[in-house]
């Protein structure tokens, strides 16, 4: 009796933080439908609309069965692209040589305006995840998002992109918006990504655009990238894009967790100089948070609950005073950056804290 007891309170105690951690979720969208990186007076310029982070943020309320949140925010990203179609029309027509001409990952969440700065903005993955999503939701999930025959111009069109630059073998700046390489991320989103939409009615993906893509998977594998042996995008490979087969998967995880793993966190790749507590900006790696929730997620997925409860438990732990998640902590502190919460953090918790919750349940 003790132990059920103790069971249904954590079970009250996990909605709690969904309801939580859902609002401070919300708080994030914009009238547009758009979700902000993180809070709107942040200094750091995290308040904008990432397509990427848009995506994440989207999978709470995927769970939750709030489709009319997911509903507004796909409509908003396929305006973006409406709104930006002269340029995807060049880049179709010729090989974007300039960064500049690629389609932008991060817009004003208000008139969806492109910011012009300089930031890393060539990041093919953005296009997979927008692909993938809409692909899944539209033939899995039965969620309308391509309303017209504008809606699925617009995708064709972003499939044509992809096809024009050659995603398999295109140097972008990947996830982390930073040099360019060819990712192994960035591949295996455009790969999930044209997987997925190829079987929504109308839209036309050839058989060979997505095996190049595999062959570079193949290729590259374990890597992330020519520098980068190990890094915390490589878990979007198994969730959510289940583009390698369980070997590989055992690979990515046993790599992550043995290379990346910390306690606050999980480091993005090794050397990684952003928010490096270290003078020389060596050795002291930032700690993600959202790491430990997507472990947690991918793990679930894999029938190890134990170990999926683990990290769920390590997740609640990156709760700050606040109430919120932030992006990251300081190596071996409880001192975060100022981009609190971070929406995708926020996301990934949910989700991971809805499966154990369901789980428990017994409603898998």
């Amino acid at each position: 009796m003790l132990n059920k007891l103790k069971l249904k309170k954590k079970l009250v105690g996990y909605s709690d933080l969904i309801k939580q951690h859902e609002k401070i979720l919300l708080d994030l969208q914009k009238k547009s439908g758009l979700f902000l990186a993180s809070r709107e007076n942040v200094e750091t310029g995290y308040d904008k609309a990432w397509l990427r982070d848009n995506f994440y943020e989207c999978i709470a309320f995927e769970v939750l069965d709030e489709w009319e949140i997911v509903r507004k925010t796909y409509k908003a990203i396929l305006d973006i692209f409406k709104k930006h179609e002269y340029k995807i029309d060049y880049a179709i027509s010729s090989k974007p040589k300039h960064t500049h001409e690629y389609i932008h990952a991060r817009y004003n969440p208000e008139n969806f305006d492109e910011f012009w700065e300089e930031w890393g903005n060539k990041q093919n993955d953005s296009i997979g995840c927008i692909l993938f999503k809409i692909g899944e939701l539209e033939t899995v999930k039965k969620i309308k998002i391509l309303k017209d025959k504008d809606d699925r111009r617009i995708v064709q069109k972003l499939v044509d992109y992809l096809s024009t630059l050659e995603y398999w073998h295109d140097e972008d700046s990947g996830i982390w918006e930073e040099d360019e390489e060819i990712h192994a991320s960035s591949i295996g989103a455009c790969v999930a990504g044209l997987e997925s939409i190829k079987n929504v009615k109308g839209i036309e993906v050839s058989d060979e655009l997505i095996s190049r893509g595999y062959k570079a998977l193949e290729k590259i594998f374990p890597r992330e990238s020519k520098r980068k042996f190990v890094d915390l995008a490589l878990l979007s490979l198994i969730w959510p894009y289940n583009v390698v087969n369980s070997e590989q998967t055992k690979v990515i995880l046993k790599n992550v967790k043995y290379h990346l793993l910390k306690k606050k966190g999980v480091i993005r790749y090794k050397g990684d100089h952003y928010y490096n507590k270290n003078p020389d900006n060596y050795s002291e790696e930032a700690e993600w948070t959202f790491g430990l929730s997507w472990l947690s997620i991918i793990y679930n997925k894999l029938g190890k609950e134990k170990k999926a409860k683990s990290f769920l438990k390590k997740s609640i732990n990156t709760i700050n005073e606040e109430g919120e998640i932030p992006e990251l902590y300081f190596s071996n502190t409880n001192l975060s950056n100022k981009n609190s919460p971070l929406g995708w953090a926020e996301s990934l918790f949910i989700v991971a804290l809805y499966h154990i919750n369901k789980n428990h349940m017994g409603k898998r």
